[in-house]
């Protein structure tokens, strides 16, 4: 068996899907989608999520598994996508793994996240205890809690701070000591080789495909997708409903943007995302594991690209 898993990711718009669809064809591969945001059903045309006849083609997997009301984690896509790539090597296929998503992605590399168990009681006092205080007392609590300081922690960010308070209340250890004790943990696919290959083209082939695809997105019936979807309780799940695309056409069903304005903040919110994608891989991921599309396809032999392949940084 070929235990070996084959990554393909690269910028927003860039051309994933279609050269992911040929590869895996030829190589007898199925698809493993590696995207926070194909996980929920309905959300198809903000995501440019494959079609039915492209998955009749290839088989995918992590894709519409969960409804839009519901929050989907990082733990579970780990448990589910190492579920997938057993099953898929078990039937001989290789594993193609294709998206963008930098925190998912990780995940194939190295640990993301730790063992806390954080119940459900202990989540909702301290929720509470967080709203009725301001973001400066909140740190001087996590401060005091972490008498050897608080290492990088964006200490402006509510989301960061609230999540440190909560693993360190769970565990009863310091932020440094369960940061000690993550780097020690192995990776999910640590017993896995891997060949990564990220998709490029020049900033303006990129800026003139996003372009096209905010205009078929909304061509294809973008505004009505989230018209329903609102009735399926997307705006129950902020990670959802805070995605490009999504965000803004919810803003405009609620009156807040005015039509002509709509494909215009989902250009300019994309470009925002391309920019924190370039400065992620450049950051985390082997610079030689790059391949400019306006260069002509890869090599079929691109697996040998990125050989070994991990990321810059473990965490």
């Amino acid at each position: 068996m070929d235990r070996t898993l084959y990554i393909l990711t690269g910028y927003t718009a860039v051309g994933k899907t279609r050269f992911s669809l040929e590869w895996a064809k030829r190589r007898h591969a199925e698809i493993v989608s590696c995207d926070s945001l194909l996980v929920y059903r309905g959300m198809d045309i903000g995501t440019a999520k494959p079609g039915r006849e492209a998955r009749s083609r290839v088989p995918h997997h992590l894709i519409d598994v969960t409804d839009v009301s519901h929050p989907y984690s990082i733990d579970r896509y780990l448990r589910e996508v190492r579920r997938a790539v057993k099953e898929i090597h078990g039937r001989g296929h290789r594993v193609l793994v294709v998206g963008g998503s930098g925190f998912y992605l990780k995940g194939f590399f190295g640990p993301v996240v730790d063992d806390i168990e954080i119940t459900d009681a202990l989540r909702a006092e301290i929720r509470e205890w967080f709203a009725s205080r301001s973001l400066e007392e909140s740190v001087e609590e996590l401060r005091r809690m972490n008498p050897e300081g608080l290492g990088e922690l964006d200490v402006s960010n509510p989301r960061r701070v609230l999540n440190s308070l909560m693993r360190c209340r769970a565990s009863g250890r310091s932020l440094k000591d369960l940061k000690r004790r993550f780097a020690r943990r192995r990776g999910i696919f640590d017993d896995y080789s891997k060949r990564l290959l990220i998709l490029s083209r020049p900033r303006e082939a990129l800026e003139r495909r996003l372009r096209k695809r905010v205009d078929r997105m909304l061509k294809d019936g973008l505004v009505a997708e989230v018209r329903a979807l609102v009735k399926e309780g997307i705006e129950q799940n902020p990670s959802a409903a805070r995605s490009i695309g999504y965000r803004e056409t919810l803003a405009f069903l609620r009156g807040e943007l005015a039509e002509e304005e709509l494909p215009l903040l989902i250009e300019r919110n994309t470009r925002r995302l391309i920019k924190k994608q370039r400065t992620w891989f450049k950051k985390f991921l082997p610079a030689e594991g790059v391949f400019d599309l306006s260069k002509g396809p890869p090599p079929e032999d691109w697996m040998s690209v990125g050989r070994g392949s991990a990321p810059r940084r473990a965490n």
